[in-house]
């Protein structure tokens, strides 16, 4: 077994031949490696779309209608997240096949080979497709900083605030919170479009250190701990990820 590269001699020669738990470990890991892929492709595809307008692909990224003329379609993104489903599909084959078959070798194995090979380049071409997504696409930063502020995003801050320098409890606290949004959605006014006149109609001993709170840029980076949303942090993030795959 030494001299052919592996560690041991397996201990049962009728596993030996019957077993194929490598193929479906590896049909396992592309399927579950291909959902996440088409998991971004979606978010690339909501984010490209003329509701939201995060994001901004390259033309060369982009496909036509075939009857109308200003559609600009991210057909790439959308075969990545159809091909997810040949994946699937291919490691679901081959349990089919193993699920029926007495122990010891049949030629209903045989099947493993083109399952494998497929499953490998499909992968592959929707790796490297993403890949071009990402470097061909252009972050709209003001309206990606307008939405943030939508839905009153920064409510649980506001609560947080006051636990943390008020000395209430977070139930007392997303009382509060809560009447702030519900005086907002009356005016209709986002919260950091109130002054701090309206922010002390809920709670009157609060000053102007409170405005700081509505700030989703601080909001965004006073989460600060491992694996939060800070800047620091998402810039460590990326220099191990950056590490781990060189």
């Amino acid at each position: 077994s030494k001299k052919l590269g592996f560690r041991k001699p397996t201990a049962n020669s009728i596993d030996t031949v019957s077993d194929r738990n490598f193929v479906l470990d590896f049909l396992s890991s592309a399927s579950i490696c291909a959902m996440h892929i088409s998991r971004l492709a979606e978010e690339l595809i909501i984010w490209n779309s003329d509701i939201f307008k995060l994001i901004k692909f390259d033309d060369k990224m982009l496909t036509g209608s075939s009857i109308m003329p200003q559609k600009k379609n991210p057909d790439p993104a959308e075969l990545i997240r159809g091909r997810a489903g040949q994946n699937f599909g291919q490691l679901q084959a081959m349990l089919t096949t193993m699920k029926g078959l007495p122990l010891s070798y049949y030629k209903d194995m045989q099947e493993d080979k083109k399952l494998v090979f497929e499953s490998y380049d499909i992968l592959m071409e929707s790796i490297l497709i993403t890949n071009e997504l990402i470097k061909n696409l252009k972050p709209n930063k003001q309206r990606m900083l307008a939405l943030s502020n939508e839905g009153y995003t920064t409510a649980t801050d506001f609560a947080d605030y006051l636990v943390q320098n008020k000395n209430l409890s977070f139930r007392e606290a997303y009382k509060i919170a809560a009447k702030l949004v519900n005086y907002a959605e009356k005016k209709k006014k986002k919260l950091n479009e109130l002054d701090l006149s309206e922010i002390k109609k809920v709670k009157n001993d609060l000053d102007k250190n409170v405005m700081k709170v509505f700030n989703v840029r601080n909001s965004v980076n006073s989460k600060s701990s491992y694996g939060g949303t800070s800047i620091k942090n998402i810039k460590k993030m990326i220099l191990k990820l950056k590490k781990e795959f060189k």
